[in-house]
């Protein structure tokens, strides 16, 4: 059998070694690996696509349920935004030795900040098998080093995309260990990562909420994450009801298991009335069981009494709650509540309104008039996401390339000593 210790010990060395040579890569090599590794994405579609069908045949046979099959899926389109998601990050500007913030000193001394990497990042992961990539992508891009823990219900796809991965790198010139795909699927390996503190620097989770509970209070080393995703959308009583509408079917019905997914309505009491009905009409036609509270029964004959418990629940089901608000006040104190300060949206002409929402909702990403399924690494621009934070010290929101980079100090003088 397998020292697990031993096993993921090694994986940590190597790592280490390797971080110390993506620190001193230059840009160019960096994005060529990005781009050969995109290529072999391309040019291995179908092979990957078989993988994850092995894997997707397994997972329905244990009964896993749909959002998490969703998850695990992959298609010909998603293999495509993988290629390109590591293009768009080789087109990114490169954070690593930027400089900034110089100021001149009475001494005569210039004090300024450089972005250096983090060192090396372990991973952890369920069925989602692009997060290989888009984590991949980020820390070679950043400098750094990664050990990526996929879940064990995608153990061939993550395999088959980290042989593609290590073709890269080494085509560029680059060290293969430079990103490590744990092949065992035993689960002490995850509490073996999480406690190397000799080997890596920060651990980022992804996955249900379960998983990045046990991390959180278990891992040793610092840990970017979050929790749950429970989303909300306000219809202002200023709101244009036909854009509250399509806002809220992308938002709830274009994907049911992400964490950007809309969880919660909330709509203010002077205009309930007449939007509750659009929008219960709506939800209703895609399938949507609405979760209300008393007015919004009242309203809303399709709806079922919502408990408390409701309010504050990450459903990844076909499942919504609703309530009734006074106005933008009331709702900003609801999701301040209720909400686990992940992404949130306010439908609103008022402009006035929307800049208050934008300033007291404590989350961190807010939104107007804009889905929140736009919470999202590729859709900021970032390239990828190796994850989004709702944290507030280091990053916060979706993590890119800066999220994966730190800041020191620079002293640039001219022989000056302190008197």
């Amino acid at each position: 059998m397998m020292n697990i210790q031993h096993y993921m010990q090694g994986l940590g060395q190597q790592a280490r070694l390797a971080s110390r040579a993506m620190a001193k890569a230059d840009t160019n090599t960096k994005n060529q690996a990005l781009l050969f590794i995109a290529e072999a994405i391309k040019r291995e579609a179908r092979a990957l696509l078989v993988a994850n069908q092995q894997d997707l045949a397994a997972a329905k046979a244990s009964g896993m349920d749909e959002a998490m099959i969703d998850r695990l899926t992959l298609t010909e389109k998603s293999i495509a935004n993988m290629a390109e998601g590591l293009a768009q990050i080789a087109s990114l500007p490169d954070p690593i030795g930027e400089m900034s913030d110089f100021k001149y000193r009475p001494s005569g001394i210039q004090i300024g900040k450089m972005r250096v990497p983090l060192g090396v990042i372990g991973i952890i992961y369920e069925a989602r098998p692009n997060v290989t990539i888009d984590a991949a992508g980020l820390c070679i891009k950043s400098g750094n080093a990664c050990i990526l823990r996929g879940g064990s219900e995608a153990i061939h796809c993550n395999q088959a995309l980290a042989k593609l991965v290590h073709e890269g790198l080494e085509k560029a010139g680059l060290p293969t260990h430079a990103v490590l795909v744990v092949e065992t699927t035993d689960r002490a390996a995850v509490g073996e990562l999480i406690t190397m503190k000799a080997y890596v620097d920060v651990i980022v989770p992804r996955g249900g909420k379960g998983l990045i509970e046990r991390i959180s209070n278990e891992a040793r080393i610092p840990v970017i994450k979050h929790l749950d995703g429970n989303c909300h959308v306000y219809v202002d009583d200023d709101a244009d009801l036909a854009k509250a509408v399509r806002i809220l079917e992308n938002s709830k019905t274009q994907r049911l298991g992400t964490c950007n997914t809309a969880e919660s309505l909330l709509v203010a009491r002077s205009v309930a009335k007449t939007a509750l009905p659009m929008l219960a009409d709506m939800l209703v036609s895609k399938g949507i069981e609405i979760r209300g509270c008393e007015e919004t029964c009242a309203i809303v004959k399709a709806a079922k009494p919502a408990t408390q418990e409701d309010f504050y629940t990450e459903y990844l089901a076909a499942i919504i709650s609703c309530k009734v608000v006074a106005d933008v006040d009331e709702a900003i104190a609801h999701i301040n509540e209720h909400s686990s300060q992940h992404t949130e949206a306010i439908v609103t002409e008022n402009y006035t309104k929307a800049r208050q929402f934008l300033r007291e909702v404590d989350s961190s990403s807010v939104m107007v008039n804009a889905s929140t399924r736009f919470a999202d690494g590729f859709e900021y621009g970032l390239g990828a996401e190796i994850g989004i934070s709702t944290d507030k010290l280091h990053a916060r929101g979706p993590v890119g390339l800066e999220g994966l980079t730190s800041l020191k100090y620079i002293v640039l003088g001219n022989g000056e000593v302190r008197a």
